[in-house]
């Protein structure tokens, strides 16, 4: 059953066409990764979602009943963007965003506190938001995401502003929220956040959609876009990841002592690519002294065209 129904919309500002007839289902229970380059609609459609805009035509749909005014309490928001009051203290804030979200002082207070401790928050109840840095206020706003105790969360790039280990603190809430019911929305630039998280992906292209389906279907149905590069040494040790404009997927060991590999994985709808890749091999020579270490240098020149068949 769909939690969440978008039916049909479009959106359009002045010359610029935003979305156009999108249509999309999400489970209830379930964890939809959003998908797109810049600019695709995604950030549109999260706005309609949340009623900060409406969509010119079609509708969007909630638990079974069309999205209105009294849907804003069941839906948590953590936008990309820092949205915080500078000079006001942390704690004031999240007791007001949670008033706003219909809770009473007293609910307030505890979900916040309670929060604030999962996220090891506590000593900032009287910092400003000025004096923390930009992944501190991103933990912030996704307390202020929490507090309600949502039946439906989106999250816009949650996971952007946060090192390793905080990474991984999100990564555990957002199970724990979907094990408690929660339905989610996450939009990303990052398959590896998909392959790890999401039950179902929606890729938006050009401001339509070209992709949709659980994550696992879709992960076999476009298996043909995946290439293995391999090289066999001695002792080869794995090269240093490509740049960052590569578009690849994975980059790791099949088996340090004797083997690496790059695996490129190209998006969906990308056409033909040229990707030159230079990697530093160092071959290490069996039972010999580090003088004889050698390295090698190797330029690797592909032309890749998906195969969407």
């Amino acid at each position: 059953m769909a939690f969440l129904d978008i039916r049909s919309v479009s959106k359009s500002y002045r010359n610029h066409r935003a979305l156009l007839d999108v249509s999309m289902q999400v489970p209830k229970g379930g964890i939809m990764g959003l998908l797109g380059p810049n600019g695709a609609g995604k950030t549109t459609l999260i706005r309609m979602i949340n009623r900060i805009t409406a969509p010119d035509s079609g509708s969007i749909w909630l638990d079974g009943r069309e999205l209105g005014p009294e849907h804003a309490r069941r839906i948590g928001y953590l936008p990309e963007e820092r949205g915080l009051y500078k000079k006001m203290k942390i704690g004031e804030q999240l007791l007001y965003l949670a008033r706003l979200r219909g809770l009473e002082s007293d609910q307030a207070l505890q979900a916040a506190k309670h929060w604030m401790t999962r996220l090891e928050m506590q000593s900032w109840w009287n910092k400003k938001a000025e004096e923390l840095s930009k992944g501190m206020q991103q933990k912030v706003q996704l307390v202020a995401a929490l507090m309600h105790d949502p039946d439906l969360l989106i999250l816009d790039e949650p996971f952007s502003g946060f090192d390793p280990v905080n990474a991984r603190l999100l990564k555990n809430i957002l199970l724990e929220r979907r094990a408690a019911g929660t339905t989610l929305l996450i939009s990303t630039h990052r398959m590896e956040t998909v392959e790890d998280l999401c039950t179902d992906v929606v890729l938006i292209h050009q401001a339509g959609v070209v992709l949709a389906g659980p994550t696992q279907a879709v992960r076999r149905q476009h298996s043909g876009n995946q290439i293995e590069i391999h090289c066999v040494g001695e002792t080869a040790s794995p090269p240093p990841a490509p740049p960052a404009h590569t578009p690849v997927s994975h980059h790791h060991p099949k088996n340090p002592s004797t083997v690496w590999s790059l695996r490129l994985l190209l998006p969906i709808g990308q056409p033909s690519s040229r990707i030159t890749i230079n990697t530093a091999v160092s071959c290490i020579l069996p039972n010999a002294c580090p003088a004889s270490r050698t390295s090698l240098s190797k330029q690797l020149a592909l032309t890749i065209k998906p195969n969407l068949s």
